[in-house]
């Protein structure tokens, strides 16, 4: 029998993804037409003997997150439940915290998978090494290849190339380690947590020499990186296995609309139905393109590539919409343009309006490259970057936003370049 696990971290987690989690958690935001967790539930569902899905998180519950869970389990027909940590316990902490629950039932093995990344999730090939390499009671990282310079954005890893056993382990080191990467999905079984318990028994004792503080001092606050992938490398417990997938994270919101082209080009494999087709009376379509059966498109609109329409969208006479995210309903009115954005839920676009970002893709001659998580500023000036529209924002006709974050609820009258409007 196997669990997953799936980390989702809490409300101060997605600071660089406002103001679009001010609307929903990050990990229900839609990529690629569904909310960026069921691309993860839909992987393990498909894993043989999985039996359950657990998502530990401190987000308070709350009707969205209550409804998808419901909506999921109807969907997969396997049990899935939310565990809400206390506080903010780190990546080892959450598992540690409720490990009963993890190994109730008496699983052998479960993998745990973080929610702000997009991948093919090769977990029956994780499986697979697994048993082909190391030891029984192993554990698996999901590794891949970054270059030299965007490596050191990542936890890194050096293998034995013969039996890719991980000798060392290093987070976000300060000089050039290994060009292979953490993904941040791990395959474990219950011995894990022997290893994370010697680490919250020795933050106790920390604990009783220090004065009390908060913070990381707090015994059960556990990073599995720092603090367990560093001690078990070198001991023959900790292997990698490499994929040639895709795989990207989403720290950001302009991460978002790169990870959405990644899982639309996979959706010709695994959900072709979802993707949209040039159809006699239907908007020109180029590229990859997801459109909700709810919206509302006129057939002179061109869309794509890389364009995800939500729930009852409505698109004009003439517009443009290209490597866009459109959130439900949305009114792009006629011969609008929208390219490098994300369109916030109920917003309006006016006629003849412009709303245009920067792609931050990766650099596409370099097939090692990752996408840079851009800080939000840089030399004292807003970093250029897609355009971001929050919830019911109003664009007047004829008006042109660029590179700018529009926070939710404001009807602008003249047009913005480079700015955060308040």
């Amino acid at each position: 029998m196997l669990k997953a696990v799936i980390l989702i971290g809490g409300p101060q987690k997605g600071t660089r993804f406002r103001p679009l989690s001010f609307e929903v958690p990050k990990p229900l935001f839609p990529v690629a037409g569904v909310p960026m967790l069921q691309h993860h539930i839909e992987a393990c569902a498909k894993v043989p003997n999985m039996k359950e899905i657990l998502l530990i998180g401190f987000y308070q519950p709350n009707e969205e997150l209550t409804r998808f869970l419901f909506n999921a389990q109807q969907e997969f027909k396997i049990s899935i439940r939310y565990l809400q940590e206390y506080s903010a316990l780190g990546t080892g902490g959450g598992i540690y915290h409720f490990r009963d629950q993890i190994v109730s039932g008496s699983p052998e093995a479960f993998f745990v998978l973080n929610a702000d990344v997009s991948s093919a999730f090769p977990l029956t090939e994780m499986l697979s090494f697994q048993k082909e390499h190391g030891e029984p009671n192993s554990f698996v990282i999901l590794g891949t290849t970054a270059n030299r310079k965007q490596s050191m954005n990542y936890g890194c890893i050096v293998e034995n190339e013969d039996t890719h056993e991980v000798l060392h382990y290093v987070e976000k080191p300060s000089t050039f380690v290994s060009d292979i990467i953490n993904c941040g999905v791990y395959l474990f079984n219950p011995d894990i947590f022997q290893h994370i318990g010697s680490i919250f028994q020795k933050n106790q004792q920390d604990m009783l020499l220090e004065e009390p503080t908060n913070g990381w001092h707090r015994a059960e606050a556990i990073r599995l990186e720092q603090d367990i992938f560093t001690a078990l490398a070198g001991q023959g417990k900790l292997y990698v296995y490499k994929t040639l997938r895709f795989w990207s994270q989403i720290k950001s919101a302009g991460s978002a609309i790169y990870a959405s082209r990644l899982y639309l080009n996979q959706y010709h494999k695994t959900h072709p139905e979802r993707l949209a087709s040039n159809k006699e009376g239907g908007p020109k379509i180029s590229g990859n393109v997801y459109i909700h059966p709810t919206a509302n498109i006129d057939p002179t609109a061109m869309l794509g590539p890389n364009v995800s329409i939500g729930t009852g969208v409505t698109i004009g006479a003439g517009v443009r919409v290209r490597e866009s995210i459109i959130l439900h309903g949305a009114n792009l009115q006629d011969h609008c343009c929208v390219l490098n954005s994300i369109v916030g839920w109920d917003s309006t676009i006016g006629k003849w309006a412009r709303v245009e970002g920067t792609p931050s893709d990766p650099n596409p001659n370099d097939p090692f490259a990752k996408i840079d998580s851009e800080t939000l500023f840089r030399d004292g000036k807003l970093t250029p970057s897609i355009t971001i529209l929050g919830c019911n924002v109003s664009i007047p006709s004829e008006v042109i936003i660029l590179n700018s974050i529009v926070l939710p609820h404001k009807d602008l009258n003249r047009s913005f370049k480079n700015q955060i409007i308040l």
